[in-house]
């Protein structure tokens, strides 16, 4: 398996090619995000998960020292990180509601900002947050999620299509419990794609180590 240096720099099937996107988009910022060349997920500890089959890749992107960032949270990290490229307001609300805005806890630094974030807000928050969305119109930064306890998320990270057909096909990442390395996902059903998927196949989307539906998807606000 070849090294990869960024999400944008994984190999596409062939007959596919990456859809544009516009330099200071969100689907930009994660096409630029960086790889590890080892493909260790390890947790928030330093140790090495358990399961190491789920991944593809792992995102140089910190987990932190606490057993914090795990799915939701890091969903809301890439999405921090990119409103803090940009200079722009960056705000998440618990399940009651309640904002924890970075203008807030700026003094504090960024990764005790996050770590607040990440203690106050979950899957059934980020549900809340999100809107719903349509199939049909999926595209890089949505996030497939299931509020609660268990819950889970999973962002879209690429989008490509094929040239000819015209299918579309995407790229999933994770972190999960405990905190650990946020991963872009295999795809274990579809070898001939792996580890894209196609977004045509059926209305299940089974990750390796949750299932989601269409009717899970969301984006942001």
């Amino acid at each position: 398996m070849p090294i990869t240096k960024t999400i944008s720099s994984i190999p596409l099937p062939d007959g596919y090619e990456r859809l544009q996107v516009q330099e200071n988009s969100f689907a930009h910022f994660l096409r630029q995000l960086p790889l590890k060349a080892d493909r260790t997920v390890y947790l928030y500890n330093g140790k090495p998960k358990i399961n190491q089959a789920a991944q593809y890749a792992v995102l140089e992107v910190s987990v932190g020292n606490k057993d914090l960032q795990q799915c939701a949270d890091a969903v809301m990290r890439l999405r921090a990180e990119y409103l803090k490229k940009q200079n722009k307001p960056i705000c998440f609300a618990d399940n009651n509601r309640k904002k924890y805005c970075w203008e807030q806890y700026k003094t504090r630094g960024w990764q005790p900002y996050l770590d607040i974030v990440f203690g106050m807000c979950g899957t059934a928050s980020l549900e809340k947050e999100l809107k719903p969305k349509n199939w049909q119109t999926l595209a890089a930064g949505d996030v497939l999620i299931k509020g609660g306890s268990p819950g889970h998320a999973v962002i879209v990270m690429d989008l490509a299509r094929h040239k000819q057909t015209g299918e579309l096909i995407y790229l999933l990442a994770q972190s999960y419990m405990p905190a650990q390395d946020i991963h872009v996902l295999k795809n274990t059903s579809n070898k001939n794609l792996n580890p894209w998927y196609s977004a045509s196949s059926n209305k299940i989307i089974a990750t390796p180590e949750w299932t989601f539906y269409e009717s899970q998807l969301r984006s942001w606000p």
